[in-house]
This record gives C-alpha cells, sequence and structure tokens, in this order.
C-alpha cells in the first residue's frame, strides 16, 4: 500500500466517523425532542391515523426490533412491528362478491320491527300481508322471533305509542302562548304581549292580537276572533294547549269551549309541554325582533306581519322535512336567473329561481 492509498483511507475513516457521529447528534435531538411533545400531552393518549401507522411500519421494519429499541419513542417496536404484520395482512386479504340477492333477511327484520312498531294493532299475519306486499314471502313464526328478538309483544299487548296517538290526532290540536316585545312610544318603552296560535300539523301561525294590556276583554274578543264561524283559526281545532298563565282567562276559557274547542292546560313550569309554540317564539325572537330597534306601535306590528308572511311563504321547516308551509306555484317557462326577495330591509330573505 502506497503512502497516498493510506492517506487516503485515514481521510476516509476521519469522514465516515464525522458523519457517524452528525447522525447521532441529530437522531439524539428527534429523539429528545419527541419526548417533549410526548410531555405536551400530559398523560394523554396519542392518536394516531391509519395512514400515519403504515408509514411508521414501513420504516419500522426496515430498521429491525433492536434498533427500534433505541430511536422509537412514540411506540413501542412490537407495536410498530404488530402494525406491519397487519399491512401485510391486508395486502392478501380480498374482498369476494356476494352471490345472490344481498340483504334479504336484514331488510326483512327492519320491515317487520318498523311494522310492528308504527302499528300497534297489526298481528303477524297483518305484518306477513304487508310484507307479501313489497315481495317478501315469509312465515308467521319467523315474524314471531324477530318480533321477540327486539322486544316487541303480539298486537294485544302491544300499546299505541305516544308518537302515533299524536300523529293521528296533531290535525285537531292547536296551541297558544304569548310573547312580549319592548316597543319605545311616547310613553316611553312599553311592554306589548303578543298572542299567536299555531296548528301543530301544518305549523301555520296566526297572531291573536297585541296590546299592552292583556286584559279580560281583549281575551274574550281573541277568542270570538278564534272561533269565527266564517274565517276562525280554530274552526277545525277540538284541543287548544296552553299554559297556566292567568292571562287566560276563566271567560276565555269558556267562550272556546262554548264553539267546541277543548282547552288543554300544560304542568307548571313546564315550557316542554308546549313546545311548538316555544319554538314559534324562538324563531320570531332570534330571526327577527331582537334584530330590530322598534319605534313605534305601526314599526312593531309591521315587523310581526313582515315575519309572519316569510315563515309562511318563504322559510323552510324541519319539522316538516325542510319544506315550505305554503309554497309559491311555479312560474312557466325554464327559470333562468336567481332572485332574492326581502323583507324589512333584507334582515329576512328569500331566493328562487324565475323565468327571464
Amino acid at each position: 500500500m502506497t503512502a497516498d492509498q493510506a492517506a487516503f483511507q485515514i481521510l476516509l475513516a476521519s469522514f465516515a466517523g464525522w458523519v457517524n457521529r452528525e447522525q447521532a447528534q441529530v437522531i439524539d435531538y428527534l429523539r429528545e425532542e419527541n419526548r417533549i411533545l410526548k410531555e405536551q400531552l400530559r398523560g394523554r393518549r396519542l392518536r394516531l391515523t391509519d395512514a400515519q401507522r403504515r408509514r411508521l411500519a414501513a420504516k419500522g421494519r426496515v430498521l429491525g426490533r433492536r434498533l427500534l429499541q433505541k430511536v422509537a419513542t412514540i411506540v413501542t417496536p412490537d407495536t410498530i412491528l404488530r402494525w406491519h404484520r397487519r399491512l401485510i395482512a391486508a395486502k392478501w386479504t380480498y374482498v369476494t362478491a356476494r352471490v345472490g340477492r344481498p340483504g334479504v333477511m336484514k331488510e326483512i327484520r327492519h320491515l317487520v320491527v318498523r311494522f310492528a312498531r308504527e302499528n300497534s294493532g297489526w298481528g303477524y299475519s297483518r305484518i306477513q300481508g304487508a310484507l307479501k306486499n313489497l315481495g317478501h314471502q315469509v312465515c308467521d313464526s319467523t315474524i314471531a322471533n324477530i318480533m321477540k328478538e327486539h322486544g316487541l309483544k303480539p298486537a294485544p299487548d302491544r300499546p299505541t305509542s305516544w308518537r302515533t296517538f299524536l300523529k293521528s290526532h296533531m290535525g285537531e290540536v292547536a296551541a297558544t302562548d304569548f310573547f312580549t316585545t319592548e316597543v319605545w312610544t311616547p310613553r316611553g318603552l312599553t311592554t306589548y304581549y303578543t298572542l299567536f296560535v299555531i296548528d301543530l300539523k301544518t305549523r301555520r301561525v296566526c297572531i291573536g292580537g297585541t296590546t299592552p294590556n292583556p286584559d279580560d276583554a281583549f281575551m274574550a274578543q281573541v277568542a270570538r276572533n278564534l272561533t269565527d264561524i266564517v274565517d276562525g283559526f280554530l274552526l277545525s281545532k277540538r284541543f287548544l294547549i296552553c299554559d297556566r298563565d292567568t292571562k287566560f282567562s276563566g271567560r276565555f276559557r269558556r267562550l272556546l269551549s262554548g264553539a267546541g274547542v277543548e282547552v288543554i292546560r300544560t304542568p307548571f313550569r313546564a315550557p316542554n309541554a308546549n313546545a311548538y309554540a316555544e319554538r314559534f317564539v324562538r324563531s320570531i325572537k332570534e330571526e327577527c325582533l331582537s334584530k330590530l330597534v322598534l319605534f313605534g306601535e305601526d314599526r312593531f306590528l309591521r315587523a310581526i306581519t313582515e315575519f309572519v308572511d316569510h315563515y309562511h311563504l318563504e322559510r323552510n321547516h324541519q319539522g316538516l322535512g325542510n319544506e315550505l308551509i305554503e309554497p309559491v306555484a311555479a312560474q312557466a317557462g325554464t327559470p333562468s336567473h336567481v332572485s332574492c326577495r326581502e323583507r324589512l330591509g333584507g334582515l329576512l330573505k328569500f331566493y328562487r329561481r324565475e323565468v327571464a
């Protein structure tokens, strides 16, 4: 070996040692950084995504268990290697296509449970007939077993659910309540009481009246208007839900009872018992009245009128499948552009397509 070759080997060994030392310093720094980040978690579990697990598994397999024990700080070497084995298993796992009609029995189970819960008077044979209408041939013993698995009793012992009962009677029920609004008048800040009635089935709302003094005479006149034989809002109703506010006086209730409307009074301090009315109060307050400074009774009445029109014609209702209460008939022709109808200076907006 010549002197030049020996010198080159010494230089190469020195460079390799320097690189190894630098890599060791970088690894030490990264390990310490990981320890600090883990301390920031304060004992909370570090949650990794599947993609992050795959990346660690691929890198960790190359290093091996011995080296992983020195450098791995987030998870143990055994965890990384287990992820790698799962990665290999997933590669060789094939999903085979199912033969025949998929999920038929699952659909039948779902239908049996649905029919039994929604129709308390349906027995095994009636449910069997309903399934036959949908193309399923099922024996009554199978229906009995499915119902037993879900804790459903046979028809004579299966009670009617409150949901079914209320839905079947909702067209005959209305609810009423007051909401208050502060209005600036020549006398100063005045509290106005507004009585409204809501149809539980259609969600249509009627403003019964607005006054700063809801006395017995006012309530009696509201009762007469609501039960008018020509256009009274409660003509087709049998029940009216209201709370125990003293403003719903005995005279008010007697007038309604004389017109065939039974007043149902909710328990004390139970707003959930009149939820539909409470929801309307929240809507008109949050979307309209709380965003206005109302000067004068005329301005206040106009705001209520505009909101009720918007509520009926332009506002989608989640309780009605996100539909409008009174949708406007579509215009003839092909809609071409989107127009915006504004109320109360743009506070209430409605977008629709119109024919050019």
